[in-house]
């Protein structure tokens, strides 16, 4: 009964952990990767399919979000050797993003989403979010909220596989 009582609140909150995270993830899309493109801030034009043939990574992010600012250092390790576009969610016009990059030497490739229209294709409601793309441009893994670099990496490496 002693043991019963140290691990039953251990367990409630894994089960609440798992609740909000089912909830989140409840209109989040899977299969193939719905469009997207653009214009890079950089002014570089960008199709999805620019990904395909390697595992790679989408990220939706915003200059407000504080989990986003938190894992910054996760995604911009991957930036460096991961095919990805990262998608700035209504964030603000190019200026005020650019700055954003700037003050922060963020080099990652940023397509502007501030109408929320990307995201909504993606079934985002809320951000950090991270999609996992086969080389075929499947959706493998989505990672709501923070990741580490290394529970990123994983998934992009099964990803592959």
């Amino acid at each position: 009964m002693k043991h019963l009582r140290k691990t039953l609140p251990f367990a409630l909150f894994l089960l609440m952990v798992l609740g909000v995270r089912l909830f989140q993830d409840r209109d989040v899309v899977d299969g193939m990767a719905p469009p997207l493109s653009g214009v890079t801030l950089s002014g570089q034009p960008f199709e999805l399919a620019q990904l395909r043939g390697k595992p790679s990574l989408v990220y939706f992010w915003a200059v407000w979000c504080g989990v986003c600012k938190a894992m910054q250092h996760n995604i911009d390790a991957l930036a460096a050797d991961v095919p990805m576009i990262s998608v700035a969610m209504q964030s603000g016009d190019a200026l005020t993003v650019g700055r954003y990059l700037k003050e922060r030497s963020i080099t990652m490739p940023v397509l502007l989403d501030d109408a929320a229209l990307a995201a909504a294709r993606y079934g985002i409601r809320g951000v950090p979010v991270a999609f996992i793309l086969g080389p075929d441009g499947d959706i493998r893994y989505t990672a709501v909220g923070y990741s580490t670099e290394w529970g990123l990496r994983l998934r992009l490496w099964l990803a592959g596989r």
